[in-house]
Order: C-alpha cells, then structure tokens, then sequence
C-alpha cells in the first residue's frame, strides 16, 4: 500500500527557513502531480505549491517569491523550501500525490498525515 510521507516541519522563528520533504512508501508506477496543501486551526486546507510531471509549478500568491517547490525526479520525493516564514505560515502542512501504482491503474489521490510548522514572533 502507498503512502506518503512528510518531514522537516518543526518549530522556527519569524523570518527563519524550514525544507519539508515528502517520499513514499510502497511501489509506485508514476507519478502525475504532486503538491504542497497546508491547514491553520480553524481554517479550510489550502494550495501552498504544487509541481506537474514535466517540472511546471504553481504557487499560492501568499507564498510567492518565499516559497519553492521541486522534486528530484519523475517519482522522486518533493521538496518545499520554505524562507522569511512568518507566523501566519503556521500550519499542518500536508503532501498530496496524484499517481498510479500500476501501468492499468487508475491515477488516485494520495496525502500524508502532515507535519506542524510553527512559526513564533
């Protein structure tokens, strides 16, 4: 069974920098899309950053210019690097994969449990 799998959240300070990771478990035939989606306490879940097959991204307009997206490879892990974090950025932030784990399966959709980010004034 496939299953992502974050790290890297923590506890940091405003204007300080954090690198989430996401890789998987379990076999995977290929891998569609991937992103970053993030959850505040009592906020809906929202795109932080998001990365297609061919390398195009797309961010959020409140991570622009701070915020970057990439991955090694076609089904490599997906990295979020994270600058001039601000505590409005604390969150659960969650890895998404849209992907196939067999050549006749269906693309799925796939999260991970999340990882805090704090982030202190």
């Amino acid at each position: 069974q496939v299953r992502l799998v974050e790290s890297g959240g923590g506890l940091v300070q405003a204007g300080g920098s954090l690198r989430l990771s996401c890789g998987h478990s379990g076999s995977i035939f290929s891998i569609k899309d991937m992103a970053w989606y993030r959850q505040a306490p009592g906020k809906q879940r929202e795109l932080v950053a998001g990365i297609t097959t061919n390398g195009s991204t797309n961010y959020a307009d409140f991570v622009k210019g701070r915020f970057t997206i990439s991955r090694d490879n076609a089904r490599g892990p997906v990295y979020l690097q994270m600058n001039s974090l601000t505590p409005e950025d604390t969150a659960v932030y969650y890895c998404y994969g849209r992907l196939r784990t067999l050549a006749a399966a269906p693309l799925r959709d796939y999260w991970g449990q999340g990882t805090q980010v704090t982030v202190s004034s």
